[in-house]
């Protein structure tokens, strides 16, 4: 009790220090489509914020320390919920390992999320800097995927392979849920029922698949994904990939029908194109991207016609704004920035009305 008290103290002054530190304007010159934008977390890395299917919550991943955790789990909160600067959400994983990619599923009463606490109750190591400065992203073996209730109690192991099952998200249809895994030798996609069951592959290209959402009608899946082409891109990605790395650097979004038939890919920008998610509409895709970018950065979203055309960009932040989410009756957008953090490095969830 007296440790839980002593970091809330300590997570009400560090965040009054990162509030004091700024004034900026939270939405920027642009962004005609954004209104009433409210902020909702105030440090950390928080990111990858799904709605409830009845819109009333939020389920988020977060290694924000004055919670209490040092490594990504999964919190719930109410999507009303503005008072996370001197209050912690409620926790809703083991608080073991590390999770990531939680999704609610139909009925609001449970979660499916991965996480590495089976094989490992510790944080896992991040990869160290390399030496050709290359960036990388873990591809963690002890990933599963599991589900589990509002009161983090798990009630069902869906995935139990070896080496990396994660991404999962859940149709809006209440019937399928797609996930990346690794268990043909290759990060590709895969549907399964909600149980678990009628496991199938939809996806079979060498690169990485993932972040994987369905379509509103439940027919359509948006993807990102890396295609190395040359014997040298196949070779560093296979090499990548023994070592538990992928290089997101160069990803585009790929399109197909929720049985994998029809594929295609949808953007040809160049750099890196990821965290797609379907317009209301079904015609359009939003989505991150730095293409504009000569160092990496910024990263802002875009909307992109579902044939190819018309791309529009939303955001206009100098940072990153990233994991853009319709909610289900599409007059909200949540999605995770660099704003507005006082110059510190924390990724924070924003909620904002959506205008057409």
């Amino acid at each position: 009790m007296k440790r839980n008290l002593i970091l809330i103290i300590i997570f009400m002054l560090c965040t009054n220090k990162i509030l004091s530190q700024t004034n900026e304007n939270i939405k920027y010159p642009g962004e005609k489509n954004f209104k009433n934008i409210k902020q909702l977390t105030f440090g950390g890395d928080n990111a990858e914020a799904y709605w409830s299917f009845d819109d009333s919550k939020l389920v988020f991943q977060s290694n924000y320390e004055n919670w209490g955790v040092f490594c990504d789990q999964i919190f719930i909160t109410d999507t009303n919920n503005y008072n996370m600067n001197t209050s912690i959400p409620k926790m809703v994983s083991t608080g073991k390992g590390r999770t990531t990619c939680s999704y609610f599923m139909p009925g609001d009463s449970t979660f499916i999320y991965a996480s590495t606490h089976l094989s490992n109750i510790s944080c896992p190591e991040e990869p160290k800097r390399r030496a050709d400065g290359k960036y990388v992203w873990p591809i963690y073996d002890g990933f599963d995927i599991f589900i589990a209730d509002l009161n983090g109690n798990i009630i069902k192991q869906l995935t139990n392979y070896p080496g990396y099952d994660a991404e999962p998200t859940v149709s809006p249809q209440g019937d399928k849920i797609v996930f990346t895994s690794i268990r043909s030798g290759d990060l590709e996609l895969y549907t399964c029922d909600l149980n678990g069951e009628n496991v199938k592959q939809i996806t079979d290209e060498l690169g990485y698949d993932g972040g994987a959402f369905f379509s509103n009608d439940g027919q359509k899946i948006i993807f990102r994904a890396s295609r190395p082409k040359t014997d040298n891109e196949k070779k560093e990605y296979k090499d990548l990939l023994n070592e538990g790395l992928v290089q997101p650097t160069n990803m585009e979004l790929f399109i197909c029908n929720a049985d994998g038939s029809e594929l295609r890919q949808l953007t040809n920008l160049g750099k890196a194109n990821w965290a797609p998610f379907f317009h209301p509409s079904d015609k359009k895709v939003i989505f991150s991207s730095n293409h504009k970018s000569e160092r990496g950065f910024p990263f802002n979203l875009y909307l992109i016609n579902i044939d190819g055309s018309g791309l529009e960009q939303i955001t206009f932040d100098n940072t990153f704004d990233a994991f853009p989410v319709f909610s289900n009756d599409g007059k909200k957008l949540v999605f995770s920035s660099n704003r507005n953090n006082g110059g510190t490095r924390d990724t924070n969830v924003f909620i904002v009305d959506w205008i057409e």
